[in-house]
């Protein structure tokens, strides 16, 4: 069978179902292709949306927990893995059964199957279907990776593997200390398990600032059984009592062993898995395709979105760039520029940034200024019996305008909103302090850091120096 359409989207995660729903809403004939039988990719499946849900029990666990030391003791939690599991998948559910319902009111056709390029007009499934296009946006998104030389044993599991919790293990042992490794950790302790935490750099989340990680350490250096940063996994053996993993580095044991491993040492692109050559599109090293800003590749009605394309593997970038994409197949002109994009560890605590880092800004040699609000001095921080946090923001001495900013705590990911769109605008001090925050709430530490730097604050004494 040959299917025509003005538009083939090839991927249906974030990327690919937003620029599906864009370019039916601007008026285009549009075919959608998913490889797996639900449509959602990586992220609504086995990413972003189930790990959260699992988070999201940890906290209760953990909330519950804390509050022994305020004269609230509950009795230890009861466990059902399979109930907590089939509660997760309900959510993916509900979620899934709404982008179906969605692509039938936009009329987008929605074609199951593996596809690959014939040529620059046409790609074919594994089923045999033939789709012919005019433009066609790749956003096949991207796969965990996995140590060389590996036993191949299913209790060595990627990130997909992690998210089924079956069964719960005694230990756990991580690879890789970025922040899918670091979010499953906190579900899987949450849970009873005996965690370890392995990472092959000198840091927890390589490349983030280091006054980041003091908190987060803080907390969860005596809920796991062990960290060892700067830690070389060098091999693994299936035995019967577990997994048996040698280490080289110099506090870490040479041996230990595990019910089950965890390998989550990053992502790897999957543009090179579509023989897009066929199609005359350029395809760089580990599977990024290189693109313009308005995401056109080499070959100008072929684009590529999402995690396919250079910069940060997230899905909040990959719908910003599915729309430009869409709306640039439609006749319209967009680009994407975005001055910053967010990121996020949902971890305990949870960890944002967004914009310059100060490691960043002293390798670039920016002038800048920093003003930190410890959450000590919010009200709300220390009525959660959270108070470990802080909020920073960084300032362009010239302009006095903010371009970065860092949280620390619960709901991290969601405050550090407020910073990015101050970053795009523009905004300065007096533009973020003159704005009224509710009270009494965490969001009023972005305004004392603007405060603080403006020399009006008076929830501290930060005098500053003129």
């Amino acid at each position: 069978m040959t299917h025509k359409a003005q538009l083939v989207v090839i991927g249906s995660g974030p990327g690919g179902y937003t620029a599906a729903f864009r370019a039916a809403d601007l008026g285009l004939d549009v075919i959608l292709i998913e490889r797996y039988p639900v449509i959602g990719g990586v992220c609504l499946n086995v990413g972003c949306i189930p790990s959260k849900a699992l988070l999201h029990a940890a906290k209760v666990i953990d909330d519950a927990a804390a509050m022994a030391d305020h004269g609230v003791v509950f009795a230890a939690p009861k466990i059902d893995a399979q109930k907590l599991r089939a509660w997760k998948n309900e959510v993916i559910g509900k979620l899934t059964g709404g982008l179906v319902q969605l692509a039938k009111q936009r009329k987008v056709r929605i074609l199951h199957g593996s596809a690959k390029f014939e040529s620059a007009h046409s790609v074919r499934l594994d089923n045999g279907e033939t789709i012919e296009f005019e433009q066609c946006i790749i956003a096949v998104g991207s796969e965990p990776v996995m140590l060389p030389g590996l036993p191949d044993d299913p209790r060595i599991i990627d990130s997909t593997g992690a998210l089924e919790l079956d069964p719960l293990p005694r230990r756990l042992l991580v690879v890789g200390g970025g922040i899918i490794g670091l979010e499953m950790a906190c579900v899987y302790r949450a849970l009873g398990v005996e965690v370890s935490v392995v990472e092959l750099t000198n840091s927890l989340m390589p490349g983030i600032d280091k006054d980041l990680l003091r908190p987060f350490l803080k907390i969860v250096k005596p809920r796991y059984a062990a960290i060892m940063i700067g830690t070389k996994v060098t091999g693994m053996r299936a035995t019967v009592p577990g997994i048996e993993v040698s280490f080289s580095g110099d506090d870490a044991p040479k041996i230990g062993v595990y019910d089950r491993v965890l390998v989550a040492v990053g992502r790897r692109a999957n543009g090179d898995k579509l023989e897009a050559g066929k199609a005359g599109v350029d395809v760089g090293e580990r599977g990024v395709i290189k693109v313009d800003k308005q995401m056109r590749t080499n070959v100008p009605h072929i684009f590529a979105i999402g995690d396919v394309a250079p910069g940060p593997m997230l899905a909040h970038k990959a719908t910003h760039e599915a729309k430009v994409a869409a709306e640039v197949a439609a006749g319209h002109k967009s680009a994407f520029d975005a001055r910053t994009i967010p990121s996020v560890a949902y971890t305990d605590p949870e960890i944002a940034w967004v914009g310059v880092t100060e490691t960043e800004a002293n390798t670039q040699g920016i002038d800048y200024e920093k003003t930190q609000i410890p959450w000590a001095a919010s009200g709300r921080a220390l009525a959660l019996g959270r108070a470990e946090g802080f909020t920073k923001l960084l300032w362009d001495k010239q302009t006095g305008r903010v371009i970065g900013g860092a949280i620390v705590g619960p709901g991290a990911g969601d405050l550090i909103a407020e910073i990015g769109l101050a970053i795009e605008m523009g905004a300065d001090a007096a533009d973020i302090g003159m704005t009224i925050h509710p009270h009494p709430t965490l969001s009023e530490t972005i305004a004392f850091a603007a405060e603080a730097y403006e020399g009006t604050l008076t929830d501290l004494y930060l005098p500053k120096k003129r």
